[in-house]
């Protein structure tokens, strides 16, 4: 029987309000990153606008190196450990990703400079890049301890409200750089003065919460610990994020940087499409696969989610196929017209995409890590070889083939996964 009191459990309503200031914040940052793209491509105009775009890809294909002992690894730990140790476990995978994050600094500060004088991509992306690539010294080492540690409190809204501050603010400095005419490439330094203004907000919560100390200490046998644990996962994360950004970085070889623009300007709005419609996914995943132990009823939860996923992703891309050339002229304006193709065949990616990241969360509940690892190495591989064909016949077209290909193999991973796990 239902009751009331079911309902005022303390950890199902923590979880849900946890659940609904994610959404907030996942809806702010998408209405932001839309707003300054459109601000962005307007100023500099395609060929500077897929030099930019260029440049936070790159930047999205480093990050992961920093993501060593994730989420999954580093959550557990603090829930198990004593309270006393908390600022062991902090500390410890603190100084951890710290000394990745420096070296992925330094190797890309490097390379930048190496590229003053081998030319490996456009000079003004190394500038953009160096701006951007310091924010992975405050996104894991900083922000990602302490919003681990949230989470294990299933409390992130300190996190994601001052993830949300910020990201409004990036936007209002944005616009004024605009307004003053300032150089493409001095932006980049507005992401790595947001991810250093996230972590101090962060850092002085958390010294409040344990009497203004902060407390971390660095026990080596903990960090050699974490620096093992989870690295098929991590190496699987790289692979993924690698597979997802490809197109862009064969693109670069293959067309101009004004049509690279016009590329990225379709798949980041595509890309937001696609992450708003799959917080579904991550917001009914804990009810309908974590919590349930019978194969059957699992089973069945899985046909219905998938089923679901293709009719909201169909649904939306619809939607957004007959909107195409509304959406990119006022975003992005005129000069992004030859966007409206791309984006109109991209947004049928989402079905793949929502597929396959429905049937991922059976590889995450019983955390098989090598089926992850096996899964993005075989889309980076297909994606790769169809770029190959496809990227010097057909284009930009010839990316978005990659992708769908790439997509497929991994959803029939997941698939073949399911079934065998499961039974047919």
């Amino acid at each position: 029987m239902l009751t009331w009191k079911r309902y005022t459990n303390p950890d199902v309503t923590r979880a849900f309000a946890n659940i609904v200031w994610l959404g907030l914040e996942r809806l702010t940052q998408i209405a932001v990153a839309i707003a300054i793209s459109g601000l962005l491509a307007r100023y500099f105009g395609p060929d500077v606008f897929g030099k930019w775009q260029y440049a936070n890809t790159l930047l999205l294909v480093l990050a992961p190196l920093t993501w060593v002992c994730g989420a999954e690894i580093l959550v557990p730990t603090i829930v198990r450990r004593p309270a006393a140790e908390l600022g062991t476990v902090l500390g410890s995978a603190f100084a951890l990703r710290l000394s990745v994050s420096v070296a992925a600094l330094l190797v890309t500060w490097a390379a930048i400079a190496a590229n003053r004088t081998v030319h490996f991509t456009d000079p003004l992306v190394g500038t953009m890049l160096a701006g951007l690539a310091v924010t992975m010294l405050f996104r894991e080492p900083v922000v990602g301890v302490i919003n681990a540690w949230l989470q294990s409190m299933t409390y992130s809204k300190p996190q994601l409200l001052t993830s949300m501050t910020t990201a409004v603010l990036k936007a209002v400095l944005v616009w004024l750089l605009v307004r003053a005419a300032a150089p493409a490439g001095s932006f980049g330094w507005l992401w790595a003065l947001e991810a250093a203004a996230i972590g101090a907000v962060l850092v002085v919560y958390y010294m409040k919460r344990h009497g203004g100390t902060l407390g971390w200490h660095v026990e080596r046998p903990l960090v050699r610990h974490f620096a093992s644990a989870g690295t098929v996962f991590w190496i699987g994360l790289i692979c993924m994020y690698l597979f997802l950004k490809l197109d862009r970085l064969m693109l670069e070889r293959a067309i101009s940087f004004a049509d690279l623009g016009r590329y990225s300007a379709a798949q980041q709005l595509n890309e937001n499409w696609i992450t708003l419609a799959l917080m579904l996914a991550q917001t009914i995943a804990p009810a309908f696969v974590y919590r349930v132990d019978d194969a059957t009823r699992l089973r069945r939860n899985m046909w219905r989610l998938a089923a679901l996923t293709f009719a909201v992703m169909a649904g939306g891309a619809l939607v957004l196929d007959l909107l195409a050339g509304f959406i990119i002229r006022h975003v992005f304006g005129p000069a992004y017209e030859g966007a409206i193709g791309i984006f109109r065949w991209a947004v049928w990616l989402s079905i793949p995409a929502g597929i396959e990241a429905i049937g991922n969360l059976v590889v995450l509940k019983y955390q098989a890590k090598f089926v992850l690892l096996s899964k993005w190495l075989l889309a980076l591989a297909v994606a790769f070889g169809v770029n190959l064909f496809a990227i010097p016949r057909a284009g930009a077209y010839g990316a978005l083939i990659g992708l769908a290909a790439g997509y497929l193999a991994a959803a029939s991973v997941n698939l073949y996964y399911i079934r065998l796990k499961l039974g047919s």
